[in-house]
C-alpha cells in the first residue's frame, strides 16, 4: 500500500539536553523544520504521543521518552512562487539536490519576504508547498555557498529528517581560516545563544551538543585551507566552533573580528582579503541514504569563483615568499 504523500510518521526518543522541557518545545527543537503551532495541532489532534499516551503541550518530557508522530500534513503559510534561477546538481521524484550561491536566502523571512530559494524552489516544483518547509531539511546560511538536499515528497522528507537526527547523512565543508593550524581535530562544545547578543551563537554551557571534525587542506604563514565535518547540525556551528578555537573562518562578518592580513602578503592578497565581505565557507559535499532504494548517494558542489581566488591568491602569496 502506498504512503499518500502527506502523510507523515516518526518516531524519536527524547535526549538528555531537552529532558524536562515542555512537550511542544521539545519537540519543535527535535523538529525545527516544523512549525509549533502545526506540532501543538497533532499534539491536541493526539497525532503524536508520548509513549504511547495522549499529552497535553505544555506537560515535561524526560530523557529516552518515545515520541510518536502518526499525521497528515497540510501546506504552510503561503510562500509566493518566484523564477529564481536554481543551479540543480539532480532531482528525481523524491529528491531536488542544488548549489546555493552565496547571497542566497533560504526562507522568506522579515526583511526576506520573497527572492529567497524556498520563493524559487516552488517556481520549479509546486508540490512543494505541501511539504513542510517546502521540502528544505537542513540549511545553509546566507552567505554559506554549496551544496543541499530539498525533499520533494513527504516520504523522503521523513527519511532524511531520520537520517538527520541519527547523523548518518554526511556534509563536509571547506573553510579557509585565520591562522597556521598545526593539525586536524576535533571541537566537541555546546553551542546555544549568546548569552548577551541573542542574534549570535555561542559555545556556552548547557547548549546543544555539537561536534565539528576539521582536517587540513593546506597550510599557510596566516590562514589554513580546511576540511570540517559535521557530526550534528547546529546553527553556525561551523562557524561558532571555529572561532572557539581561535580560527575564525576568513570574511566572517559575526565571528570573526577585524581583518588580520599576515606579514609579507602580497598585493593581490591583501586586496583579496579585504574584500572577501562573506564568511569563505563552502558546503562541498553531501552524502545520504536515497529515500527509494536506501543506497548511499554522493554529490559534490564546485568551489565557487570568490573561494577559488581566495585560494589562488593564499597560494601566489606563499610561492612569492617562497614559503609553498
Amino acid at each position: 500500500m502506498s504512503i499518500p504523500r502527506d502523510h507523515i510518521q516518526l518516531k524519536m526518543q527524547v535526549p538528555a539536553e531537552l529532558s524536562e522541557k515542555r512537550l511542544d518545545q521539545a519537540v519543535a527543537d527535535l523538529l525545527p523544520e516544523h512549525s509549533r503551532a502545526r506540532i501543538q495541532g497533532w499534539i491536541k489532534n493526539e497525532q503524536l504521543r508520548v509513549n504511547g499516551k495522549a499529552c497535553k503541550p505544555r506537560e515535561k518530557v524526560r530523557m529516552g521518552d518515545s515520541i510518536d508522530i502518526d499525521a497528515i500534513v497540510s501546506g504552510e503559510a503561503r510562500w509566493e512562487a518566484q523564477q529564481i534561477e536554481l543551479d540543480i546538481l539532480y532531482e528525481d521524484e523524491h529528491l531536488i539536490v542544488l548549489n546555493k550561491p552565496a547571497g542566497l536566502v533560504v526562507h522568506p523571512a522579515a526583511g526576506h519576504a520573497s527572492g529567497t530559494l524556498v520563493n524559487a524552489l516552488l517556481n520549479h516544483a509546486p508540490e512543494l508547498d505541501h511539504i513542510p518547509r517546502a521540502g528544505v531539511v537542513h540549511r545553509l546560511d546566507k552567505d554559506t555557498s554549496g551544496v543541499m538536499v530539498v525533499a520533494r515528497s513527504l516520504v523522503a522528507h521523513t527519511y532524511l529528517v531520520n537520517q538527520l537526527q541519527a547523523r548518518t547523512m554526511g556534509r563536509e565543508y571547506a573553510a579557509v581560516v585565520v591562522g597556521a593550524m598545526t593539525g586536524g581535530g576535533v571541537v566537541d562544545a555546546p553551542i546555544g545563544r549568546h548569552p548577551h547578543q541573542r542574534k549570535k551563537m555561542a559555545v556556552v554551557p548547557g547548549g546543544k551538543p555539537a561536534i565539528t571534525h576539521y582536517r587540513l587542506i593546506r597550510r599557510y604563514s596566516g590562514h589554513t585551507h580546511v576540511r570540517c565535518k559535521l557530526e550534528s547540525g547546529r546553527t553556525h556551528q561551523i562557524r561558532v566552533h571555529m572561532a572557539s578555537i581561535r580560527h575564525p573562518v576568513v570574511g566572517d562578518p559575526v565571528y570573526a573580528g577585524r581583518l588580520r592580513v599576515p606579514a609579507g602578503a602580497t598585493e593581490k592578497l591583501r586586496a583579496t582579503l579585504g574584500g572577501f565581505s562573506r564568511q569563505a565557507l563552502h558546503a562541498r559535499i553531501l552524502t545520504l541514504l536515497h529515500p527509494e532504494t536506501g543506497a548511499e548517494v554522493s554529490w559534490e558542489a564546485p568551489l565557487p569563483q570568490d573561494f577559488v581566488e581566495l585560494v589562488n591568491a593564499l597560494d601566489e602569496s606563499e610561492a612569492a615568499k617562497g614559503t609553498l
